[in-house]
């Protein structure tokens, strides 16, 4: 069983590879974990996810209550969110992914699927991608709109701010987290290009494949 020190370190080490391939910049993103105990680890308030200090992240308790550490992320509600509709969901990752963010400010995507399946890894990783309407950083309103969608999705993307993703641990969030930013950045380099995307038929065979 995977210590909270050693949980702590993890959380550190992969904010600070998203923060040094510019996946995150400044204060934004956030990060959590799931405790053995059933409470949670997050990455602070106002904190760089490229300078963590492990001892510092928030410690939450079974309810969602901040015990330790510094105040946790103001987006925390999101994060309680995602694991509540998530069960078997183990860390959550938020970021302001500059492509992704780009993809959700877009008028005519299809707010129930926003990108379409390009390659074999998004389908694997990522699936479909609902958009949620813009509220405000912060809006409590937020975490209904994103409770009506994460049961069935454990990617979301919000709109005109970015992408958030559940995941049965933080290395399988942080990895589909990744595949739909450089998703994203392909939609984007294809537009106008009436691309090949795959078809119904081999999305579903993936999907009996790899579930």
């Amino acid at each position: 069983m995977t210590t909270e020190s050693k949980q702590r370190e993890e959380i550190a080490l992969i904010g600070q590879s998203l923060f040094d391939r510019g996946l995150t910049m400044g204060s934004s993103g956030n990060i959590s974990v799931r405790t053995s105990d059933g409470g949670w680890l997050m990455t602070p308030t106002n904190a760089c996810l490229g300078r963590l200090d492990p001892d510092r992240i928030s410690r939450l308790d079974e309810q969602g209550q901040w015990c330790n550490g510094d105040k946790p992320t103001k987006e925390s509600f999101l994060h309680m969110t995602m694991y509540q509709e998530n069960r078997n969901s183990s860390a959550v990752v938020h970021l302001h992914s500059t492509h992704s963010v780009a993809v959700s400010c877009l008028p005519e995507i299809d707010h129930s699927d926003c990108i379409p399946p390009i390659t074999a890894y998004y389908v694997m990783r990522v699936g479909r991608l609902p958009l949620v309407p813009y509220h405000i950083p912060g809006d409590p309103e937020l975490a209904d709109a994103v409770r009506g969608l994460a049961g069935k999705h454990s990617s979301i993307l919000l709109a005109n701010h970015g992408p958030i993703v559940a995941g049965k641990s933080l290395e399988a969030a942080t990895y589909a987290i990744e595949e739909l930013e450089e998703t994203a950045k392909l939609f984007l380099l294809l537009r106008g290009h009436n691309p090949r995307v795959l078809t119904e038929q081999e999305v579903e065979e993936l999907s009996r494949k790899f579930g």
